[in-house]
């Protein structure tokens, strides 16, 4: 299935998840340097050029071949009243046919992070990928310590589901990373609102 439109908007209680722009290059590049000390303990060690003008707009047009093939849906967290942007979060390697699956990946910016961002916009986008994608299965993994991040995917109804031996190089090492699952199938993961509506319907 590939995305009708490039431009793919999926909107939260505060904030609008949508494509990079090469015009976010400044807002997005302050963002990463203000925030590396907080996300390069989590991530791939970052390549000398990562902020550079021109690796973000080869980002850019990736995000345009990944939607338009619709292999991937890289989105920017984006405050709905000021456009400021927040992180990103990306629903990638999306699988068709017997999978209908995607893996997800995020990260926020360090002075938004414990503010409910990241929660809201995965819970967002897995309401997004289930209803409006078919998909039936979002995976995503992380580092075990990494306490935040494992607390955001099981409080957006992600389960745990075990442990990927050297599944990532973070920081230069091989890594162990903890994998988790968001069903479509599963009633107990789906997004706070959508139960909020299954549960108004049941009274009426």
């Amino acid at each position: 299935m590939l995305f009708k439109r490039r431009k793919v908007l999926v909107d939260s209680e505060r904030m609008t998840l949508r494509l990079p722009q090469h015009s976010d290059y400044r807002n997005w590049a302050a963002l990463r340097h203000n925030s590396q000390s907080h996300l390069s303990q989590w991530e791939p060690a970052w390549a000398a050029d990562h902020l550079t003008r021109k690796a973000f707009t080869n980002r850019v047009y990736w995000a345009q071949r990944a939607v338009t093939t619709g292999t991937a849906l890289p989105l920017f967290l984006t405050l709905r009243q000021s456009g400021e942007i927040l992180g990103a979060v990306t629903l990638d390697n999306i699988r068709r046919g017997p999978a209908q699956s995607g893996t997800l990946g995020y990260w926020v910016g360090e002075e938004y992070a414990r503010q409910g961002y990241m929660r809201e916009a995965i819970e967002a986008l897995s309401h997004y990928a289930f209803s409006t994608l078919d998909l039936s299965r979002i995976e995503a993994a992380c580092l075990p310590e990494n306490v935040a991040s494992r607390g955001v995917l099981e409080k957006s109804g992600f389960k745990y589901e075990g442990v990927a031996q050297s599944y990532l190089q973070i920081a230069g090492r091989w890594r162990n990373h903890v994998l988790y699952a968001n069903l479509r199938g599963d009633r107990r993961g789906e997004p706070a609102y959508v139960r909020r509506t299954y549960a108004q319907s049941a009274h009426q």
